[in-house]
């Protein structure tokens, strides 16, 4: 977030009467709270534009009172990405470039301290869900390596 997102938010909650909520800057490699003071994370296509996946679940469980709940909504993938739609711009904003396998998904879970982590499938994308609004350009992307 940026200061002024957090300007709007707290004039947002402000007019709607919302006297129960607490906005702080920070980034998800460095959550301003103390350590086990969070009950439930919700992250929603967040952690996929993360560089450095690693830091961002630590922080997450770090933060996590014993107990807690993490509820991770992103892509992830069943094959690898091509190199060049890994590299593309319009494929990370789409929070698709970034994107992990499930067992490096599932891995990284672990490390961080993670235990009983599952992924569960709810839509399978396909290269004519993603391809070609995401090219990386205007030639084709070979669509059989683009499985999600």
């Amino acid at each position: 977030m940026t200061e002024a997102m957090i300007t709007l938010a707290r004039s947002n909650a402000e007019e709607a009467g919302v006297s129960n909520v607490e906005y702080l800057l920070g980034t998800m490699e460095s959550i301003p709270l103390p350590d086990g003071s969070v009950d439930v994370i919700i992250s929603n296509c967040v952690i996929n534009l993360a560089s450095d996946k690693d830091v961002v679940l630590q922080e997450a469980y770090r933060v996590l009172k014993e107990g807690g709940k993490l509820a991770i909504f992103d892509i992830v993938l069943k094959n690898p990405l091509p190199e060049d739609a890994r590299n593309s711009m319009k494929m990370w904003t789409g929070c698709i470039s970034g994107a992990l396998l499930e067992e490096e998904y599932s891995e990284k879970l672990y490390h961080a301290g993670f235990s009983g982590a599952s992924i569960e499938e709810v839509k399978v994308y396909t290269d004519s869900d993603v391809l070609p609004p995401l090219a990386v350009s205007d030639s084709v992307v070979d669509k059989r390596n683009v499985e999600f």
